[in-house]
This record gives structure tokens, sequence and C-alpha cells, in this order.
């Protein structure tokens, strides 16, 4: 196969031009549909589901003791835990220039009125202690419904670790996943959650892991070749990825579990654009080993091959709906240029959800209701704009758009709780990752060393 690289490189970047026709890129389609319309009050709700944001105190934690390695941990724990609060979407985190002087390090030292009137207007505050002992850390924190002058609190929680910063981290993204759950509904926070990406920080383009927050970011391989499209399995332990070397364009699997490769059989012709089901036994991704590009389905380890797609024009960059696992979505060129399609997992009901413009890199809400993808609405030689992130409701394929005109946004990665959107963007000067609230808020870059691509969020 004649540089690979070149041929597939604008397809991973969710720009599938290669596998077009000339013709069809010089065609202006300016989209013109009753579903274009704003619909910015029903994807507010996706992020706080239907409920009032908590005001939220969040309380310096205290030393439980004179060690000297308590400083640098409770620096660590306190900015973390007041970070995942605030990036959490669903509270009015009380700014902590309004907190008392005097922070609780305990339930006695809980005064109520102080953290529920002016100016800290608190409904709820957390608080808490920490401390270094023999080598270990030992963190006890606390909620309180400061209104609940009877029963105030929520919950009590106590966590022992090794003393380290990343032990301090790790139980602080902890204590706001309890608070994030006992509060948003029943519904897990991402605090503890991981990012898989794409980096070519060491010379070529590898696999690389981070916290949801963008810390300790390392490499998963170490290939010296291309690594592409990395893919969580939905019980995090593997990632199935594609890697552009001497035998081909291949799917491969790396076990986190073992911390190394694991087998995984050549499929035929170039295969791309794994996915994972979410019951974990079967991926989906594209391959072109009977000539044109077609979705197939698998089972985990590469057997009982079956093709679900059949059609004229490239098909690539599938996704499961994570709530029931029976629909995929993807990208098909089969009439011109790239639009999302949703289909059973068969390749039976096949339906066209964008009607014009450049679409490409679908990923499925966890509650199934929504697509976010890449969308050049209007596309062709000249035309202004860029391409941006959208949001579709798949029962009515009304949408909206989260990003305007910031560089080029591609490769939407829904979290698992479903109230925040990584994606990459351009916006910066490089290609890097981004996050944002699923209602389009709140957009923060995470990475800012080399170039940073193809962002894929974990199950849980």
């Amino acid at each position: 196969m004649k540089n690979p690289e070149l041929i597939l490189s604008r397809e991973f970047r969710g720009d599938c031009r290669w596998i077009f026709s000339i013709a069809a890129l010089l065609v202006l389609i300016v989209l013109l549909s009753p579903s274009a319309f704003s619909q910015n009050d029903k994807v507010q709700v996706i992020v706080t589901k239907g409920q009032e944001k908590v005001r939220i105190a969040v309380a310096d934690f205290k030393a439980s003791n004179a060690d000297p390695g308590n400083a640098p941990l409770l620096t660590t724990f306190n900015q973390v835990l007041f970070s995942d609060l605030q990036n959490a979407g669903i509270f009015d985190v009380v700014s902590k220039s309004f907190n008392p002087l005097d922070s609780p390090g305990s339930p006695q030292d809980v005064k109520l009125d102080a953290w529920g009137n002016p100016p800290t207007n608190a409904a709820m505050l957390t608080f808490g202690n920490l401390g270094v002992s023999g080598g270990q850390l030992a963190v006890y924190g606390w909620l309180y419904d400061v209104k609940n002058t009877v029963a105030p609190q929520v919950l009590g929680k106590q966590y022992r670790e090794d003393a380290t910063p990343e032990n301090a981290r790790l139980i602080a993204h902890r204590f706001a996943d309890e608070i994030i759950f006992r509060l948003g509904g029943g519904i897990p926070g991402v605090a503890e959650s991981k990012i898989v990406f794409v980096s070519n920080r060491t010379g070529t383009k590898e696999i690389w892991e981070m916290d949801y927050d963008g810390f300790g970011e390392h490499a998963i391989t170490h290939l010296g070749s291309i690594a592409l499209s990395p893919r969580i399995s939905p019980d995090s332990s593997r990632i199935a990825f594609v890697e552009l070397g001497k035998r081909g364009v291949n799917i491969r699997m790396y076990s986190l579990d073992l911390n190394r490769l694991v087998s995984f059989p050549p499929i035929g012709g170039t295969t791309i654009s794994p996915a994972w089901a979410p019951d974990g036994l079967h991926l989906a991704f594209s391959s072109s080993r009977t000539g044109d590009p077609e979705i197939y389905v698998s089972t985990a380890d590469g057997g009982d091959v079956k093709r679900v797609t059949e059609s004229h024009g490239p098909d690539v960059s599938p996704v499961w709906n994570p709530k029931t696992g029976a629909q995929i979505a993807w990208v098909s060129g089969r009439t011109g240029l790239p639009q999302i399609y949703t289909m059973e997992s068969d390749g039976t009901n096949v339906q066209r959800m964008t009607d014009g413009g450049y679409a490409v890199s679908p990923s499925w809400s966890p509650d199934g209701q929504w697509l976010t993808f890449a969308w050049k609405r209007n596309y062709g030689p000249g035309i202004p704009g860029g391409q941006d992130i959208y949001l579709m409701d798949v029962a009515s394929k009304q949408w909206s758009q989260l990003t305007h005109d910031t560089g080029n946004n591609d490769f939407p990665s829904w979290s698992p709780d479903g109230r925040h959107i990584v994606f990459q963007s351009s916006r910066s000067g490089t290609t890097e990752i981004w996050t944002m609230l699923a209602d389009g808020t709140e957009q923060h870059q995470l990475t800012r060393s080399g170039q940073n691509t193809q962002p894929n969020w974990s199950w849980k």
C-alpha cells in the first residue's frame, strides 16, 4: 500500500475528503431545513437534568495534626475538590472569597448560620480534615444541608491511602463523585474517569491517557509507528485503536490490565474506526476488505465478522447507541459529501440524520437521546466558517450548535455522565484537547504540549 498515512490522515481528522470525488468537493450545500433552529432551552437541561443548580460552599479542609507532610497534600486536595465540583455543571459553587474566615474541620466546628446567610448564602456545605501519619494519608469529609438545623448531615466519608500527591488527588476525586452522586439525581460523577487520545509529543503518533481534568498525561503505546482512533472498552480494560504500520492499516488491541498489546486478527483491506458495543463483547469498524469501505461487526476478539452496510460510497466512523446497543450511527458518503446516518446494528432501518454540509465524527450520548458530531453546515470552495461541534436530538433531528467559529473542532466524545463533551480544536494555533459542558458552555483546554487529537472518554 502506497503511503498509507497520506491516504488516511484526513479521514482520521474527521475530514473524509480523500474518499469523495472532486466533483462533490465543488458542490455548495447550504442547509435550509425545518429542523435547523436553536433548541437551547432543551439543550440546557442535558447538564442539570431539569434540576436547579445547587448552591454549594466548599470549605478548605484543615490539617488534623502537625505533620509537615500535610501542607502540600492539603493544597492539592483542596484545589482538586473545588475544581471537581465546579466542573460538574450542576452546582453554583460559592466563591471562596465569600466563605466565613473560620472554616470547620469537623462537625462540632460547623456554624450553619454563618454559611447559610449572606454573603455565602449556601444551601450545601462540604468540609473536613486531612492528616499524614506513618506514611498514611487519612481524610475525613462531610456534606451538610445548611438549611436543615435538625439533621444537617447528608454525607460522611473517610478515606485512607499512602501519603502521595496522586492519592490526595484520587481521594478528592472520590469525595467529589460521592457529592455529585448524592446531589445530582443519582448519576455518578466523572472525576475518576479517563480520556485517551493521540499525541505526537514523543515524535510519533501514540496513544496517550489522562485524567478527565487533563492531569497525569502519559503514553500508553510506544510503537514508533502511527497509532490512531483509540476507543476504551466499556470495562476500561482494553483500548482498541488503529495502527498504520508495515503490515498495512489494521485494528490493534492494548490491554490496560496487562500493560501490553494483545492479539487481534487482521480483518483484511484497510480496517479503521473501531467502536465498542456497550456489552463489551462486540466491535464495529470500517473495512475495505471487499473493495468499498463498509461497516462490519465482529466479536471483541475479531471473530464472526459480519457486514452490515452495502452501498456505493465509503462508510466509516461507526458508534453504538450505548443505552440499547441496538443501533449504530456512522458516516457515509453514499450521496456525495459525508453525512451522519443511523441504523439498527444488523444494518436495517437506515436513516439519514444530517441533510447537507459536511458532517463527520458522531458520538452517541449515554442515554441514547443525543448525537454530537462535527459539522461544516456551509461547505464549498471559499465558503467562510469553520468546522464546529453540534448536538442533535435523535428522535426529532433538531440540532443546536455548541462551538462557534473557533478554529476547526472535531472528534467529540461524551462523558459517562452525559453532562460533558471532550473534543479536539485548533483554536489555540495547534490542535489540542478541550472539554465543555454538553450545552456548549464552560469550554476549557486540557492539553498544551505537542499536537493532541481524537479524544475518547471512558465509559465510567
